[in-house]
């Protein structure tokens, strides 16, 4: 590994063209042909390349892959990937039984002249990793922060070639994959938000790691996946939804969580223009409630991902430890959309807590711009007090004298509101404690959870959840 993290971009094309069974072709849609000329400056380029093509022109784009109305979309993408390979596979059959076959294919929005978009696209690859094998596909999203059209070019055509090299040199672990695959490449000129693996070649790999590994290593700060441990693109997925968040460690979920949500929810449908079939609920994690011991647990992670499929929901992890900054994130995507926030009133006092602020030069008052922007509010759950036991909530929430006036202006101006109709039996229920006691080998945390959450802590034993042996009866 340590000597393919040395090589160039031109290395690495070479490599590939004085590789003899590695033959493929490349569409490039929208920035231009700079991952396909990579490999035609390294030299030997006609052994490996069968043929490249752009389709500028969206009629000839839908005469090629059918008609469209968006062009740098995944959807668009997948379809170039598929039409390529079958292409390939069709147009040279004796080739295919002495090649892996690949088809590279980008479709991308660069820099305009006037600099007033973010450049961005989908970048993706179908490939046989073993003569005549099922091939693998790699599928990526990309956000572009070069100053110029150039650079954006230049860029996309180092990922091009290091995406290539990756896939057929770097493979045997995910970590290889995905350095290899942003050298070269800093975060301050490329952003991965998402990436998506199939195929034999990743057969071991989860592709909910991946989302983990995007944001741990800082390639993007937030991406998602469905229920099925799917990665999505967030901007995409999210795109014309009203997003209702719930942030927090659910380790486990509780019924208190899923009460949350199914309250919280009942009076965000309330809202004016807000329609339910159009509402997006995300339960997210931040890499902070990932860590134990200084160090991120894939396993732990996997655990409440699988728990939280398994009830239906859709799952962020991200890197924003404060509450504005995933909510100024998020409202980027809505653009426009009703925003609806979760939490529990103790997470309350962190956000009225001007400590929090002291690195932002507005302090306070610039958090809450961001934080309870327009079209953004927030639904606070109530407690049970840790100390007295009696019901704590957004009415008799603490706060310094100072900034009682704050909190009330957010009330007026549907900025803040209490849940009212909860299940006051379930506000008991401590995550913490309901792990405990799994660790504990008792069955009274079952209780405290949904019956698909006991089932899936049960079958796939998570949270240190050990299955009891049955005893062996012995008949006489």
């Amino acid at each position: 590994m340590k000597q393919e993290t040395r090589l160039t971009t031109e290395d690495k094309a070479l490599k590939i063209n004085l590789t003899s069974d590695i033959y493929g072709c490349f569409a490039e849609i929208g920035a231009g042909q700079e991952v396909a000329a990579n490999f035609f400056k390294a030299g030997g380029s006609s052994g490996t390349i069968a043929y490249t093509q752009s389709a500028y022109d969206m009629k000839v784009s839908d005469a090629m892959y059918g008609p469209a109305t968006r062009y740098v979309c995944e959807e668009r993408l997948v379809t170039m990937i598929e039409t390529e390979f079958e292409t390939m596979k069709y147009r040279l059959p004796e080739k295919s039984k002495s090649s892996r076959f690949f088809a590279f294919c980008n479709t991308v929005e660069s820099l305009n002249y006037h600099k007033t978009n973010q450049g961005q696209g989908w970048v993706g690859v179908r490939f046989q990793d073993k003569l005549g094998s099922e091939p693998n596909d790699v599928i990526i999203h990309i956000k572009m922060h070069d100053n110029s059209n150039k650079s954006q070019q230049d860029a996309i055509g180092i990922l091009g070639v290091n995406l290539l090299h990756a896939c057929f040199f770097l493979t045997d672990t995910i970590d290889n994959f995905f350095t290899g695959l942003v050298h070269r490449l800093p975060r301050e000129r490329m952003e991965i938000d998402m990436i998506r693996v199939s195929g034999p070649a990743f057969s071991t790999i989860d592709n909910r790691i991946v989302a983990l590994q995007l944001v741990k290593r800082g390639l993007t700060d937030a991406t998602m996946f469905d229920l099925c441990g799917n990665v999505l693109q967030p901007s995409s997925a999210l795109y014309k939804k009203n997003i209702l968040l719930i942030r927090g460690r659910f380790r486990p979920v509780t019924k208190v969580h899923i009460d949350m949500i199914e309250r919280g929810k009942k009076q965000f449908i309330k809202e004016r223009g807000i329609k339910e079939e159009n509402v997006e609920v995300i339960f997210e994690l931040t890499l902070k409630d990932l860590t134990a011991d200084g160090k991120i647990s894939a396993k732990d992670f996997v655990d409440r991902a699988e728990l939280l499929g398994s009830l239906g929901y859709t799952v962020m992890v991200s890197n924003y430890l404060k509450h504005y900054k995933m909510v100024d994130y998020l409202a980027t995507i809505a653009r426009g959309q009703l925003l609806g926030v979760i939490l529990g009133v103790y997470n309350l006092h962190t956000i009225f807590d001007e400590r929090y602020y002291d690195n932002l030069p507005g302090g306070l008052l610039e958090a809450f711009g961001r934080g309870f922007g327009q079209n953004i509010k927030m639904y606070v759950y109530p407690a049970n007090d840790v100390e007295t036991g009696e019901l704590y909530t957004l009415e008799n929430f603490v706060i310094p004298q100072n900034l009682v006036g704050l909190k009330q202006y957010l009330i007026d101006n549907n900025k803040l509101e209490a849940i009212e109709d909860y299940d006051s039996r379930l506000l008991h229920i401590l995550s913490d404690d309901v792990l405990s006691k799994i660790k504990a080998g008792s069955t009274a945390w079952e209780d405290d959870v949904p019956e698909e959450v006991v089932k899936a802590i049960k079958f796939f034993e998570l949270f240190g959840y050990v299955k009891k042996e049955e005893p062996i009866v012995v008949k006489v």
